[in-house]
């Protein structure tokens, strides 16, 4: 599969030399069918030619997530074929390989998982919502925002420590987020506090590969209302009240409005 870089404009920070170095700085996270890594993307510094970005200049670096889908035969999970209804694969060889289940088709159907999610973020970024910045995929390995300070990442909303008005803010957001989704036609599929974020009281969403066509996947509204009933059960529990039917109603009233 060919490299595809992320929407333009670009973001400033984003690095597109093609004199960039790479650099592996360790594991942020292990899960069931990837892993992400912490990458610094740096340009040398080019004391000669000071003053052309694209050859260096003073040198500059920014840190990046590399997300790393393992295939079928490494993998502990395989993604519900549910999520993929409604999709189609346009090359009938990789079709006929991901179907038989042979080593190529494994690494087919892992990138297919990537690339999905390349496209997604790409979406839904340009849509604004809060997500990560997608700024390259390549096979299996999807590069995107790294969303924290420094090295050290941000905290998932399950983990995150919130005051009572701070979980209240952080409802709305997640919230705001689902009906943008569904604006769009689109529900999560799999969302919960453990594919949420929060940034200096930000809430991003990631995690973002199987997100479901409301419409035309035949389990869409399954998918939209067990979102509605995940993150209105975790609120709940946190001691912020919630009702998920009404937060469902809601949602429909945005995907059809």
């Amino acid at each position: 599969m060919p490299s595809e870089r992320g929407p333009k404009p670009h973001p400033p920070w984003v690095v597109t030399s093609a004199a960039a170095i790479d650099t592996e700085l360790g594991v942020v996270k292990t899960g069931k069918e990837a892993d992400v890594h912490l990458v610094e993307r740096a340009i040398p510094a080019d004391p000669a030619d000071p003053l052309d970005p694209p050859t260096g200049g003073p040198g500059r670096s920014v840190l990046l997530a590399a997300k790393r889908y393992r295939d079928a035969a490494t993998s502990d999970f395989h993604r519900s074929g549910r999520y993929q209804e409604g999709r189609r694969m346009r090359n009938t060889r990789d079709s006929r390989a991901v179907k038989r289940g042979s080593s190529y088709g494994r690494q087919v159907s892992a990138g297919r998982w990537a690339y999905a999610e390349f496209e997604t973020l790409s979406r839904l970024f340009l849509l604004g919502l809060p997500v990560p910045y997608p700024v390259q995929v390549q096979g299996t390995e999807l590069l995107m925002e790294f969303i924290g300070d420094g090295v050290e990442a941000a905290p998932r909303l399950a983990q995150a420590r919130l005051t009572e008005d701070e979980l209240a803010d952080c409802f709305v957001q997640v919230t705001d987020a689902m009906r943008a989704l569904a604006r769009a036609g689109l529900a999560h599929g799999d969302l919960s506090a453990y594919n949420l974020l929060v940034h200096h009281g930000r809430v991003v969403v990631i995690d973002l590969p199987q997100v479901v066509d409301v419409v035309g996947n035949p389990g869409g509204m399954e998918f939209l209302q067990r979102d509605c009933v995940n993150v209105c059960e975790w609120f709940t529990r946190r001691g912020h009240e919630c009702d998920a039917d009404e937060l469902f109603g809601e949602l429909v009233a945005e995907l059809f409005g």
